[in-house]
């Protein structure tokens, strides 16, 4: 089985700790392909960016050469997942929903912990597009940027356990989901303080693309995500200049 995972930023680094995730948790036989978008914001964290991550990642899906099983946007809240699927019809897994719909099996209400405030809008309109905002108590800012967690982790960790103990505490969240792509290495220090189940949106989303798979389940192509009709479009896909 071979699922390309696709960072919605053109940071590198970031493409490849949200691999060694998807590959902690991939079965043997699954190859876990990254993908890093040619163009794009270093980090998304707003609307601008995560429409331009939109395109970047639909850009980087279409030029891949070879044959895969799955396809999985790494970017929590971003847009995009429904565009891949008109797309494609093997599986598209976004990792905001595959969080999300794992943590309802774990616990009654769960909270979102994500980088910065102004973000929180756009996973709460995710979650409510997916049909997943009834089970949400809470998505909550630690502060961070996106690339802060690479930069200062010891500040990240304690921004993102502080905030994710207040879910619990203040909130009364029975699970955690991280809220960001590159957060997958926090989720033991939250499970050691807060006593509650953490879930990676990454390694959720590995897991369900390859159970869709197994079972041999595909994107259906009947209605909201038929193939697009045939049309001229100036410009796209876009081309190396």
């Amino acid at each position: 089985m071979k699922i390309l995972v696709v960072n919605v930023n053109t940071t590198e680094s970031m493409t490849e700790s949200i691999a060694h995730a998807a590959r902690e948790v991939a079965s043997a036989d699954t190859e876990i392909i990254p993908l890093t978008p040619s163009f794009g914001a270093e980090s998304c964290e707003g609307n601008v960016e995560s429409y331009l991550a939109a395109l970047g990642v639909m850009d980087a899906v279409m030029k891949h050469p070879g044959e895969f099983d799955a396809v999985i946007q790494a970017g929590y809240g971003e847009h995009g997942r429904e565009g891949l699927q008109e797309l494609l019809d093997v599986p598209v897994i976004d990792i905001t929903e595959a969080g999300a719909a794992l943590a309802m099996f774990l616990g009654h209400r769960y909270a979102v912990v994500t980088t910065l405030d102004r973000t929180v809008p756009l996973i709460e309109d995710r979650l409510l597009l997916a049909g997943l905002n009834t089970h949400c108590t809470s998505v909550r800012a630690s502060g961070m940027a996106v690339l802060e967690l690479e930069n200062q982790p010891d500040r990240a960790i304690e921004a993102i356990a502080d905030q994710a103990a207040e879910a619990v505490d203040r909130d009364r969240a029975e699970a955690i989901v991280l809220g960001c792509g590159g957060m997958a290495d926090l989720k033991q220090v939250i499970v050691e303080r807060c006593e509650v189940p953490v879930v990676d949106g990454v390694t959720a989303a590995v897991k369900l693309a390859e159970s869709l798979v197994e079972l041999g389940l595909r994107t259906s192509k009947v209605r909201t995500y038929a193939t697009a009709r045939p049309k001229q479009m100036s410009g796209w896909p876009f081309t190396a200049a």
